[in-house]
């Protein structure tokens, strides 16, 4: 009888959180990232830019028919889309909507890393997604007291970054990153044998469009409501890579506020680390850390032995430029003294951007 009593509370729990059922722990696994993955505190994202705004100029921009993107509204909270990225748009006031939001991740199953309303940016811990663990009878029956036996070898973290409009309202960001656990192989001298890995897994945007659901939920609309708004409007590509004099650019087919918006967006999911932003310039200050050639070989135990554990690359400064011209958008790589750069860095990063954005 306990045994039924628990497999029927855990299939209560399955029906409850069908796709996502997250939860936190302080004695989780150490996902040790490079150095480029990690958020500096110095940003100005959550600053409206001083530039005065008038009515007409400010309608003028709003309905667009031009704009690839769809847009749905139920009281005063608003979907946005554009490719594979959505957003929110709140008629409300950042500083009325952080408590919200930030209950809604600690009601969610996370806890917060970075929570700073002066940056308009909270970010949470490394957590897994219990609801893809399998649930077959003995799962069902023993999950609830053995819980800490079973994992999914994956963890995932979210950061949400609010920004003011021009109206007053907000836009609410939901990025997400994962990692997953594989197994490597140590080969050379008497240290043969396997170890475990945590590595970067590409970012999740229908993860994301589930979190911004649920969040719109928590701030008044209906789970009907929400399931409509989300899947309303169908992906369509805005950008594309492209050489504009011998440099590796991002053509975007939008005006400069929506591809501002969508770059920094970008630059959240795939981890690099926004050192600072000037949105007047249409600039960001990012770090990036030269990836690790696949076919580069692991030295032996007595190669680290007698030749020491060599020094981790240091990451480079690049700056990323947003500029406009009408209704299309060009994105370039600059490096850390503003002058064009065509380098195979520049390449990568320009190729990133791009996936991100279709």
């Amino acid at each position: 009888m306990a045994v039924m009593a628990l497999a029927g509370c855990s299939s209560l729990d399955i029906l409850q959180n069908d796709r996502v059922d997250y939860k936190s722990s302080g004695k989780g696994p150490s996902l040790d990232v490079p150095p480029d993955l990690t958020q500096l505190t110095r940003d100005t994202r959550y600053v409206v830019p001083g530039v005065a705004v008038t009515a007409s100029g400010f309608a003028q921009g709003q309905a667009d028919k031009s704009v690839p993107t769809a847009a749905m509204a139920v009281a005063d909270v608003r979907i946005e889309r554009s490719g594979n990225q959505r957003w929110l748009v709140v008629n409300r006031p950042a500083d009325k909507l952080w408590e919200p939001v930030r209950e809604f991740w600690q009601e969610s199953g996370f806890l917060l890393t970075l929570d700073q309303q002066n940056l308009g940016i909270m970010e949470t811990d490394w957590a897994e997604n219990r609801a893809k663990l399998p649930q077959d009878f003995i799962r069902n029956a023993l999950g609830k007291v053995l819980d800490s036996l079973y994992s999914t070898g994956e963890r995932d973290k979210f950061r949400t970054r609010l920004e003011r409009n021009a109206s007053g309202g907000t836009e609410i960001y939901v990025s997400h990153r994962g990692m997953v656990e594989t197994v490597t192989t140590r080969t050379g001298g008497t240290a043969s044998g396997a170890d475990t890995l945590w590595q970067p897994k590409p970012a999740d945007p229908e993860l994301e469009a589930e979190f911004l659901r649920r969040l719109m939920v928590k701030l008044g609309v209906t789970q009907e409501q929400s399931k409509a708004l989300i899947a309303a409007g169908g992906a369509k590509q805005t950008s594309r890579v492209a050489t504009v004099n011998n440099q590796p650019v991002v053509q975007i087919d939008e005006s400069f506020d929506r591809a501002w918006r969508r770059v920094g967006l970008a630059l959240d999911r795939t981890g690099f680390t926004v050192e600072d932003r000037d949105r007047t310039q249409g600039m960001y200050f990012v770090r990036y850390v030269e990836p690790t050639p696949a076919d580069k070989k692991e030295p032996g135990f007595f190669s680290k032995l007698f030749s020491g554990t060599p020094a981790a690359a240091a990451p480079l400064k690049y700056r990323i430029a947003v500029r406009s011209q009408g209704e299309s958008t060009t994105v370039s790589v600059l490096n850390a003294q503003g002058a064009a750069e065509s380098s195979a860095n520049a390449q990568r990063i320009v190729q990133v951007i791009a996936d991100d954005l279709k």
